[in-house]
């Protein structure tokens, strides 16, 4: 009588056991928890700046540009940059455009118009979508996709940083998105992007029909507009400047096309699990949970059987 109640206690620990494993599974699995992926741009991704008509300009270039440049489908003579001002390269559609750095590529160029078209369009379906106020300055965000109360977005120097926070996961992708036509992105004059706890610029993304970045303001993301992008006086961008259709205008700026950390590429195409807080290395983790968990209760079963207890 005492074995056969042995035999009951131990057969319940194992079904407790395993409704526990099964609770854990279901309680943390990363479905869940699933993040945006990166918004994917393709050949685009090496642009620091790429415009569509009729011109990229730089009044009194001095500017200071990192990364490709590129003009398309209007013609190179366009772009009014000179080489010293490029640590890259600068394309164009036809044999014109600044010497002797200019390369003439027509294909390419096509190409990156087109993976930016897509990348737009991309970042434009993005859900779920959480509606935030006009005025960004001030506030902290963390991973996730926006839209505007007034279906514009503005940051103030007045009203403090807009602050990006990673939450410890360097994956953690921004979107921001202002659809409708007229000045979608207003970066007022000194203000400030800031990015915290592993938040990285090349996962930040703005999706606007025009934008302008202001007077030394310190910006971060890739602009994707529809039309025209101006940066003034001694803006700082950590990002890039995409127009699809319009022309990119430069006063005495700096703008850095930015590099994900650990991926070697300036555009991650998929990113990690998100980082609940409890582990570092949430892609190995659930590499080595699964088969760990059902080998255990395998043996505990075959132990079990061995012993005559269940």
């Amino acid at each position: 009588m005492r074995k056969r109640s042995s035999t009951k206690i131990v057969s319940g620990a194992f079904i407790a056991v395993g409704i526990f494993v099964i609770s854990l599974i279901i309680g943390i699995s990363p479905v869940a928890r699933a993040a945006q992926s990166t918004v994917n741009l393709g050949t685009a991704a090496p642009f620091a700046i790429l415009a569509g008509t009729p011109n990229i300009t730089d009044a009194g270039n001095t500017s200071v540009i990192t990364g490709n440049v590129g003009l398309s489908p209007a013609t190179g003579a366009g772009i009014g940059l000179l080489c010293s001002q490029v640590t890259g390269t600068i394309y164009s559609v036809d044999a014109a455009g600044p010497l002797p750095c200019r390369i003439t590529n027509g294909p390419l160029m096509v190409t990156a118009k087109n993976d930016l078209d897509t990348a737009y369009i991309d970042a434009a379906g993005r859900t779920p979508l959480t509606t935030v106020p006009t005025e960004l300055g001030g506030t902290t965000l963390v991973a996730g996709v926006y839209n505007s109360v007034s279906t514009t977005f503005g940051i103030t120097a007045g009203a403090g940083a807009l602050t990006l926070n990673g939450q410890g996961d360097p994956s953690s992708v921004f979107i921001f998105q202002a659809p409708f036509s007229g000045n979608g992105l207003t970066v007022g004059d000194g203000s400030t992007v800031a990015l915290i706890n592993g938040a990285q610029a090349c996962n930040v993304f703005w999706r606007v029909d025009t934008a302008s970045v202001g007077t030394t303001a310190n910006f971060v993301g890739t602009i994707l507009a529809l039309n025209s992008i101006t940066a003034t006086n001694g803006a700082t961008i950590s990002g890039r400047l995409l127009a699809r259709n319009g022309n990119v205008t430069l006063i005495n700026d700096t703008i850095t096309t930015p590099t994900c950390a650990g991926s070697g590429s300036s555009n991650n195409t998929v990113p990690g699990l998100p980082n609940t807080g409890l582990f570092g290395n949430q892609s190995l983790l659930w590499a080595i949970i699964p088969p760990t968990i059902v080998l255990t209760i395998l043996l505990l079963v075959y132990i079990g059987r061995r012993k005559h207890l269940i």
